[in-house]
């Protein structure tokens, strides 16, 4: 069982809308980088290539690929810039996309 020199995870985008998803648990699409499932091994990495091939295949998805990733206090980060960006959302307007969700539930737990 080979390690991998950096983590990763598989993302690519939701064939119906659009959106930025990662491979979590089970074979599931999920919409937060933080569902994401993290890879360590050479033997993780093929299963999820497979994986990521049959949703590719299936038209689940559309272009699966694999990202490197770190793990910070139990939080998948994307360690490339574009990465976080497709992972928090559009830069332009914080009122659309993965960020705006985000404010508006901590604004629900906030209030």
């Amino acid at each position: 069982m080979t390690t991998l020199k950096t983590p990763i995870a598989f993302t690519a985008n939701n064939l119906l809308d659009g959106e930025a998803v990662w491979l979590g648990s089970n074979g599931a699409w999920v919409k937060s980088v933080d569902s994401a499932n993290v890879f360590s091994t050479e033997d993780e990495r093929q299963i999820a290539i497979e994986a990521a091939a049959r949703a590719d295949k299936e038209n689940l998805v559309v272009e699966p690929y694999e990202i490197e990733v770190a793990l910070e206090t139990g939080q998948v980060k994307p360690l490339t810039f574009r990465e976080r960006i497709r992972a928090a959302g559009p830069t332009m307007r914080l009122d659309l996309g993965k960020q705006a969700e985000q404010v508006t539930t901590f604004a629900a737990v906030a209030a």
